[in-house]
């Protein structure tokens, strides 16, 4: 009887553990513009995002470094390859949370959360105080 009385313990345990945040380890998505390509993985015990590439509607005369960040010592650091998600936390609802996004368009830093929604795509969310703007990103091929 004992066991069946931990058994909705053990199951949070399991759903809240890294292992079921990485399920979207390793996935790639388009930005709800076209404009780049970000693969989501583990950075340490959390998820961040990085871009991999260009997406197809990639403005080809865009910069290739970091240009607009507001710390000098950044804005020769390469495009491809920043991490624009960290320190998201897996919840046991699916989303992730605790983390921020960052818009190299702008240079500027947003607190963030993300989900997986039922349709297989990636609603991202960008706040500013308690108002959030999302976007919903695509499976990448």
């Amino acid at each position: 009887m004992k066991s069946f009385a931990l058994a909705p313990a053990a199951l949070a345990l399991l759903l809240a553990s890294p292992s079921f945040a990485s399920e979207l380890h390793g996935t790639r998505w388009l930005t709800a513009n076209g404009s780049g390509i970000i693969r989501l993985e583990a950075c340490g015990n959390k998820t961040c995002g990085r871009i991999v590439g260009p997406g197809p509607k990639a403005d080809k005369n865009a910069p290739t470094t970091d240009t607009k960040n507001p710390d000098p010592k950044l804005r020769t650091r390469p495009i491809v390859g920043m991490a624009i998600l960290t320190g998201f936390t897996a919840q046991t609802d699916g989303k992730y949370t605790g983390g921020q996004i960052y818009d190299p368009t702008e240079g500027k830093l947003y607190r963030s959360e993300f989900r997986m929604k039922r349709d297989g795509k990636l609603e991202v969310k960008g706040c500013v105080g308690p108002i959030c703007i999302g976007q919903t990103w695509t499976p990448a091929s």
